[in-house]
């Protein structure tokens, strides 16, 4: 009997030992699980970026305070390319968002013959990467560290008005952040068509844009996202401002849009830069040189028609607008949809300039009529003197101030004027050659018609000699047409000046 009480004591010990030793084991492998569950939720967390503070719960944990810690734990390197091969995000369901800002850093050149603006702008971009994270108290807080660009995925952004790529080498790191921020920072010189208008030139305000897109990644994959306050924008491109070339910055402003491209679509961030021109430069180099020679122009009227000085010295007028017209033709593109001002100021002005030169080559040309009528006269009258024997001329009739004397083998005339009648002379020239008429009586009438001719043309000289100090028909004519093309020059000129300067006033206002 008690043999089987031991038996059966013994049983029961046995038993007991190994439900505890199953229960202590089943404890532990629920301690482990417990364990890996806690690692995971703790990876998970880690992967989420959600910040907890574990300083409380590692108090006795070895503090780690080294960028290569952090990077170790990262897996960073160039040897990961599934990093930098594919957009970093857990489901390719999610799109990614971009964050871009632009700022303005100075304004280098703006080619009008060209159309090119070249802007100098600083670039950021940030975006998240779903497979980076760490939590900052578990390495002495560092939150961001610094990695080179090839170790990781960037948006492939590109500018469509870009035509020439920067020579500077881009920025060759990105910035990380514990929650798995990524942030890119670059600054470049930008060489972007923009369409110029330049109808108002030299009061002109141009607007040139810079679209920022993506090259092969769709707005469900890749989405910017931008500022959209434009007084910030501006604010913040005007502090940072350091040269403006000859334009002053007005504003900047931003506009989120999608476009179709190659039948899908994607997202695209417009950066728009106002500026204008600072037209002082111009005014004083072009615009009142030109006011100038038109002046020199209304100042030729003083000058006389009869030489031909005041010809030459509009001819040379003309010449120097001419040459201000091509110095504005290398400036001013070709493309332009309507001329601009500048240009039609300079074609009025050299329009106005040619009729001016038009009228003096007119007017010299009637008053050389009139020149070449009296050259008639004088040769009629040397015509006569050589029928007469070739024995007096012209100076010998106009030797006496009004009293013509003039002797040759027929006879002597004296003190004959105008006023007298045909007869007296004839009396005169008769008692004067009495002595011959007796020698040569068969001769007189043959010296009678001959004084009658030479009385006749003295006649004539001496009228002609009345009416040399009166103008002829053509000059009296070039004088009425002098006066009537002043009025009407200096008024055409006048209202164009204002017609012109008012639209560029409006022009400027707006």
């Amino acid at each position: 009997m008690m043999l089987a009480g031991f038996l059966f004591l013994l049983l029961f010990i046995e038993g007991s030992t190994s439900n505890y030793s199953e229960h202590t084991e089943l404890d532990y492998l629920n301690h482990q699980k417990s364990n890996q569950s806690s690692e995971e939720s703790e990876k998970t967390s880690i992967n989420s970026y959600d910040y907890y503070d574990y300083s409380d719960n590692n108090k006795d944990a070895e503090v780690i305070c080294s960028y290569e810690d952090v990077l170790r734990q990262l897996n960073l390197s160039k040897k990961m390319e599934l990093y930098t091969m594919a957009r970093p995000v857990r489901d390719y369901k999610t799109t990614t968002r971009v964050h871009l800002q632009m700022s303005i850093y100075g304004i280098l050149d703006v080619r009008e013959k060209d159309q090119a603006f070249v802007p100098y702008v600083w670039i950021y971009m940030g975006w998240k990467n779903d497979q980076l994270g760490w939590h900052p108290p578990n390495f002495c807080g560092l939150e961001q560290v610094v990695v080179p660009t090839e170790v990781l995925w960037r948006p492939d952004l590109t500018i469509e008005e870009m035509t020439e790529k920067d020579k500077a080498p881009p920025t060759p790191f990105l910035t990380i952040t514990w929650d798995g921020r990524v942030e890119y920072r670059n600054d470049q010189v930008l060489v972007s068509t923009c369409r110029m208008q330049v109808y108002k030139f030299p009061f002109d305000v141009q607007s040139c844009s810079l679209s920022f897109k993506s090259v092969v990644y769709s707005d469900k994959e890749l989405k910017f996202e931008a500022i959209l306050d434009a007084s910030k924008i501006t604010d913040w491109s005007r502090e940072v401002m350091r040269t403006q070339y000859e334009w002053l910055f007005i504003n900047m402003t931003v506009k989120e849009k999608t476009v179709n491209n190659f039948s899908y679509n994607q997202s695209m961030i417009v950066y728009t830069i106002k500026m204008r021109r600072r037209s002082v430069l111009y005014i004083a180099n072009f615009l009142l040189p030109i006011l100038f020679f038109f002046c020199l122009d209304l100042a030729s009227f003083l000058i006389s028609d009869t030489g031909g000085e005041k010809l030459s010295f509009k001819v040379t007028v003309l010449l120097a607008v001419t040459v201000m017209q091509l110095i504005l033709n290398e400036i001013l593109p070709a493309s332009s949809d309507r001329i601009p001002l500048i240009a039609v100021y300079c074609i009025g002005m050299f329009g106005l300039m040619l009729l001016s030169l038009l009228e003096t080559i007119l007017v010299m040309y009637l008053m050389d009529k009139d020149s070449t009528s009296q050259d008639n006269k004088a040769n009629n009258v040397q015509s006569l003197s050589e029928d007469c024997g070739g024995k007096w001329s012209k100076d010998d009739i106009h030797s006496c101030d009004g009293e013509v004397k003039k002797w040759n083998h027929c006879a002597c005339v004296c003190d004959v004027s105008a006023d007298e009648p045909p007869s007296e002379l004839l009396s005169v020239a008769k008692e004067g050659s009495s002595s011959h008429l007796k020698e040569e009586g068969q001769d007189l009438e043959n010296i009678s018609d001959e004084l009658r001719e030479m009385v006749k043309t003295l006649i004539q000289l001496l009228d002609s000699r009345k009416e040399e100090n009166k103008p002829g028909y053509w000059t009296r004519v070039t004088k009425i047409i002098n006066k009537v093309f002043f009025i009407f020059y200096a008024t055409a000129s006048s209202l164009f000046l204002i017609v012109i300067f008012s639209i560029w006033n409006t022009a400027a206002d707006e």
